[in-house]
């Protein structure tokens, strides 16, 4: 099977010259141990899945770091939060050396928490999401954006899927839902009734791109709004699910103050919706939310692989101006971005551009983008330019 390379991995060698220690989290089969088995040849490579090196470790830790090489990847790191403290004593004893363990976990808020604890000031944290879009295209060459979308929606973009070909979506997404449930979900956050939580994330996607609120979830349900707060961040800190907060800072007008819903993986959301076919996907009642989703999925995938600070945000004011997107660059500078499930981009899309600097003048607003299926990159007027997709994901970069 070909390696298909991450955008992420200069980053990681940059921390691991830089730092003694290096925690890399993200969601169950997003490749964590594939990418750091190959790029980090020198490393010995450990796995805590194993029920027999995980019961050695535990029981003597000293023995188990004394059998380590010199530099080693000790994978799943959340079945034995202990060793983390004997990892310190020895990274105090060497701190003229660097990029000495990467831990690796998918329960990403306990795991964080214990490496907060232990190793303070010596560890860095990044997190590796799915394939991106660019990285399929270097396996992948389809012709238009379109068929880009549709793939990411019906074939989704974790690695297995993509590098596998031959792979039955539904089946392989069935197993990754029950195990994620089993292993993660119930043993870790004590979950009582999964089928109340499978009902509630097939409702979540459902409603992908939208406003979240929660006594809607509650009613439709008949779960306390709590627990649906609770399930929420579970899949939140699990990296199944993004919430995009609302830029209100100092507007002085009343703006929706509640987040929007999105997935890390558009694939997800079919299997759990039950969409399968292309037809569906572009023309069906959620083809407009799916491609909002698809957006903003790729461009938190641009900011989580350069570990970027994630200023983004969108905005909803109580008239109806609404801005799908707004990224906050340095000095409070202001992008705003529209997506549109569009291959034609017109000037009157650019109209809550408009309304948006006139309402909001006192922002330093930048030039606005119109984010669509289009294959060409234009102005539709002086202050806003429908962009091609993979120019936007350059312009990220920049």
């Amino acid at each position: 099977m070909k390696y298909i390379h991450r955008q992420i991995e200069p980053v990681i060698k940059n921390v691991l010259n830089t730092f003694s220690s290096l925690a890399l989290t993200g969601p169950r089969q997003a490749g964590k141990s594939t990418l750091l088995t190959q790029t980090l040849t020198d490393y010995q490579y450990i796995t805590l899945d194993d029920p027999v090196i995980r019961d050695r470790a535990v029981n003597d830790p000293r023995l188990f770091f004394d059998t380590l090489k010199e530099k080693a990847i000790i994978d799943e790191i959340q079945h034995a939060p202990e060793l983390l403290s004997y990892a310190k004593i020895i990274i105090d004893s060497n701190r003229d050396k660097k990029g000495l363990f990467v831990f690796t976990g998918s329960q990403q808020f306990h795991m964080i928490k214990d490496l907060g604890d232990s190793l303070a000031g010596r560890i860095a944290l990044l997190e590796l999401l799915p394939f991106s879009v660019k990285e399929i295209k270097t396996t992948a060459d389809f012709k238009t954006i379109v068929d880009y979308f549709v793939y990411a929606c019906l074939k989704g973009s974790y690695p297995e899927l993509v590098t596998q070909s031959s792979m039955d979506t539904s089946i392989w997404y069935a197993s990754y839902v029950q195990t994620y449930l089993e292993r993660d979900i119930r043993s870790i956050f004590n979950i009582g009734n999964l089928r109340d939580f499978q009902r509630f994330m097939q409702l979540l996607a459902a409603r992908c791109s939208q406003i979240l609120n929660y006594s809607q979830f509650s009613k439709a349900l008949g779960i306390s709004v709590p627990t649906i707060k609770r399930w929420i961040s579970i899949l939140e800190a699990c990296r199944i699910i993004y919430l995009l907060y609302p830029y209100y800072n100092n507007l002085g007008k009343r703006i929706t103050k509640a987040p929007k819903l999105y997935f890390h993986d558009c694939g997800l959301v079919c299997f759990l919706t039950g969409l399968k076919d292309r037809k569906h996907l572009l023309y069906g009642p959620m083809a407009v939310a799916l491609f909002e989703n698809f957006c903003i999925q790729e461009t938190l995938k641009v900011y989580f692989n350069k570990k970027e600070k994630l200023n983004l945000y969108y905005l909803r004011t109580n008239n109806g101006l609404e801005i799908d997107l707004i990224i906050e660059k340095q000095f409070q500078k202001i992008i705003p971005i529209e997506i549109k499930l569009n291959r034609t981009p017109k000037l009157s899309m650019a109209g809550n551009m408009e309304r948006f600097r006139k309402t909001f003048s006192k922002l330093d607003i930048q030039k606005g983008l119109i984010v669509s299926l289009t294959e060409k990159t234009f102005p539709l007027n002086r202050n806003t330019t429908a962009i091609n997709f993979f120019e936007y994901l350059e312009e990220l970069n920049h």
